[in-house]
């Protein structure tokens, strides 16, 4: 995975390492030695760190239903959001690999090759889609506001979600000219292009509240759909472009829209209370198709619109973190597991073609939490 850029990023570190000696002995005989020591290194490296390949998952109780040939495609940190290009032959994906202690974009081929940093390694990176027929992508990214990794939530206020400062970014598949979409300098992400490749949804925080936007592919042309206090976010057009899916929650209660507000104040969400709602692509007819009481996120729909899958801890205590991919219809009726296992499976997504379904997954991590990217043809 990644072999060329997780070597030069480690190559670069162990380069920052030596540099000290260059300055005190100042000598051509020791600059060669070390060079030479160092490229005799970086191949091993290379080797040690590109040796993890696809590899077949057997599925868990119930899951061979709907889902085939399931491959594991990372190994190793935090790796989710994955999502398909056009042609479904490459994933646009986030990962902390390479060591990093936050996200950053990458891009795969969906067996799991090529795997190539697209942003710039600056801050942190979220949400990448591809666009203009795969010919460019986009992703929110904080760098401009803050280049370093922000601190995780303080874990005794409950488990939170950080409103980080990202704006969208454009760029070619190969992070090559980088170009900010959005400058609003405040949480600004989970873009989704529309079937037409014409306008983009998203969510932002820019005018006080997390609500859902829409925009043109160029930046231009921005409306605002939402406009009920609370969180409306993870939109997702429907194949038809008519609809749009995304997940909401709007604290009723005293207490509840204290603790929202005041969370919001310091740039924080706390994501325990979310379900779907569906809407029309210019923000009419917005209503609540589940009522499950847990945390729903994560949706999309099948490539034929019929359905709508999402994760959801719904089902399970809470506080086991084990949240499964269900599928219902865009009434919410016909509510269908998809997958079983103990631990955490979310952010799913079809194919274009409809041939192959991606998610994130705990499953067979080696380390506590780590998560992968997994893929599977689907079976209908």
């Amino acid at each position: 995975m990644a072999t060329r850029q997780r070597a030069g990023a480690l190559g670069a570190y162990r380069l920052t390492g030596v540099l000290p000696i260059f300055n005190i002995m100042n000598s051509q005989l020791w600059r060669r030695v070390i060079a030479v020591a160092v490229l005799l290194a970086l191949p091993s490296l290379a080797s040690a760190q590109g040796a993890f390949v696809a590899r077949s998952i057997a599925p868990d109780s119930g899951e061979q239903r709907h889902l085939a040939n399931i491959r594991q495609l990372t190994n190793g940190g935090e790796n989710a959001e994955a999502y398909f290009s056009a042609d479904s032959k490459r994933l646009i994906f986030q990962s902390t690999r390479d060591g990093r202690t936050c996200d950053q974009q990458y891009i795969m081929n969906t067996d799991g090759t090529n795997t190539h940093r697209v942003s710039n390694g600056k801050g942190k990176a979220t949400c990448g889609y591809f666009m203009d027929g795969d010919r460019h992508i986009f992703f929110a990214s904080s760098h401009a506001v803050d280049t370093a990794c922000t601190p995780r939530p303080d874990p005794s206020k409950g488990y939170l979600w950080r409103l980080d400062p990202y704006d969208i970014y454009t760029a070619n598949p190969d992070g090559s000219h980088l170009k900010r979409l959005t400058n609003y300098g405040i949480y600004t992400a989970e873009g989704v292009l529309s079937p037409d490749g014409k306008r983009i949804v998203f969510t932002s925080l820019k005018d006080g509240d997390l609500d859902i936007y829409t925009m043109n592919a160029d930046g231009t042309n921005v409306k605002q759909l939402t406009h009920d206090i609370g969180y409306d976010g993870g939109p997702w057009w429907s194949p038809d472009g008519k609809q749009i899916v995304y997940r909401a929650f709007h604290p009723t209660d005293p207490k509840d829209l204290a603790d929202y507000k005041s969370l919001l104040a310091e740039r924080l969400v706390r994501p325990n209370k979310m379900d779907l709602w569906v809407m029309n692509a210019d923000g009419s007819v917005q209503h609540q198709i589940t009522h499950l009481g847990g945390a729903s996120f994560g949706p999309s729909w099948t490539p034929d619109g019929r359905r709508i899958v999402f994760s959801s801890n719904y089902h399970t205590n809470p506080k086991l973190g084990n949240f499964d991919v269900f599928l219902v219809n865009p009434d919410g009726t016909g509510l269908e597991q998809i997958t079983t296992n103990a631990t955490f499976d979310g952010f799913p997504m079809f194919s274009p073609n409809g041939k192959q379904f991606v998610w994130a997954s705990n499953r067979h991590a080696v380390n506590p939490h780590e998560t992968n990217v997994f893929i599977a043809d689907w079976r209908d």
